[in-house]
């Protein structure tokens, strides 16, 4: 008897321990969208962001592990210290398991910091800079959407081999366009190019003509907007004004996506070079993908959308695997798993938790040329992920293990 109580008992033990690994900790898997929500990258993720996490976990079934997913957000109005405060409210309180998006690159440092910190997951979508894979990498920190070598690649290298060998930089004044800058100055100088000057000017800036000046009297062929969002837009704006095209300058759009395009309109926009990790109108998958987000939002999803999109049910995928959405676990399948969606076909995640997939240079096209509402690029070429982004082992990501 007393063999068999034992025997009973050390089952129902194994049998809770099995049942608590496939389980979710606290009994939900919750998940923070954090951008921006009003300001200048507002239509650069935003919202729309968040909507495309929602349309993640209802593709997922809305709940995993037998447990129900929840997306919670907010807007950190691009100040490092308001999205610190929202982060490890969410992490400390909230029971918010993982932390996305993360639009500017400021923000998204500090995030990743914390999240190190408290050995939680952070997977960005929205900012750019290297240094989230390099010197500030973090063992649960994925990078997921694009970064600023991979707009150097595509977007410099295609105007360097067009003829355009010097430039002048005109860059927002924070660590985003720090990044940018360097990023595509060392690839126009190993390219044989050379970078001639730079001015740098405040987020959000309304006024561009004295830095616009600035570039237009520097001579250099090419004109690089190291900044994003509304301040790219305004910058082309007033360049129109005061005739640097015309005058046989070309502006190069560093980063810019379809939802500033669409802003702009093609009038304005036409001809600009750009690079991003997603085109809508690139093939049949792309197309169902952009159709269901447009009933929802009203508008065509860009990078930084899809890749949220990605990221969310990636997550999911590794919580699903791991059986557990304990930190580690969930973190060594993200790294371990390959990415094969409508955003990351053929990714694969390196040890610095860079995502490495093809990104595409693309052109925007003349009034003319567009055949329906948001036809706005033409495909000019895809960069294979290994070549758009840095090698994980020289990105000077050293983590201990």
């Amino acid at each position: 008897m007393r063999k068999n109580f034992i025997a009973s008992v050390a089952f129902l033990l194994a049998s809770s321990t099995a049942v608590l690994a496939q389980s979710a900790t606290d009994g939900k898997v919750k998940i923070g969208i954090l951008n921006d929500q009003s300001g200048v990258y507002a239509d650069f993720g935003g919202k729309s962001s968040v909507e495309a996490a929602q349309m993640a976990v209802e593709d997922f079934g809305g709940k995993v592990l037998d447990v129900p997913v929840e997306i919670v957000n907010a807007d950190h109005q691009n100040k490092a210290d308001i999205a610190s405060n929202i982060a490890r409210q969410w992490y400390d309180t909230e029971q918010v398991d993982a932390i996305m998006e993360l639009t500017t690159s400021s923000v998204a440092l500090a995030v990743q910091a914390i999240g190190k910190e408290k050995k939680k997951i952070d997977i960005v979508t929205g900012a750019a800079t290297t240094d989230l894979t390099g010197k500030a990498c973090s063992p649960y920190g994925f990078h997921w959407a694009y970064d600023t070598h991979a707009l150097a690649v595509g977007t410099g290298g295609a105007l360097v081999k067009q003829g355009g060998d010097s430039w002048f930089f005109l860059t927002a004044d924070y660590a985003f366009g720090y990044s940018l800058e360097q990023q595509t100055s060392d690839y126009v100088k190993s390219s044989g190019g050379t970078v001639v000057g730079a001015v740098r000017h405040p987020l959000s800036s309304q006024d561009f003509s004295s830095f616009l000046l600035q570039a237009q009297s520097s001579g250099a062929k090419v004109i690089g907007l190291a900044n994003a969002g509304l301040d790219t837009s305004n910058a082309i704006k007033q360049a129109a004004e005061f005739g640097i095209t015309q005058g046989g300058q070309h502006l190069a759009a560093l980063l810019f996506t379809l939802a500033e395009v669409h802003g702009l309109g093609l009038e304005a926009a036409q001809g600009l070079t750009l690079t991003e990790g997603y085109y809508w109108n690139r093939d049949d998958e792309s197309r169902a993908f952009a159709k269901k987000f447009f009933t929802r939002t009203g508008k065509m999803p860009n990078m930084v959308h899809t890749g949220t999109y990605s990221a969310v049910t990636q997550y999911l995928k590794a919580v699903q695997k791991a059986g557990t959405d304990e930190t580690e676990a969930v973190a060594k399948q993200l790294h371990e798993m390959p990415v094969d969606d409508v955003f990351g076909r053929g990714g694969m995640v390196g040890a610095n938790g860079r995502m490495i997939h093809d990104m595409y240079l693309l052109q925007v096209k003349k009034p003319s040329e567009s055949k329906e509402p948001w036809d706005y690029f033409n495909v000019l070429a895809t960069i294979p992920g290994k070549e758009a982004y840095i090698d994980p082992a020289k990105s000077g990501c050293n983590l201990v293990k």
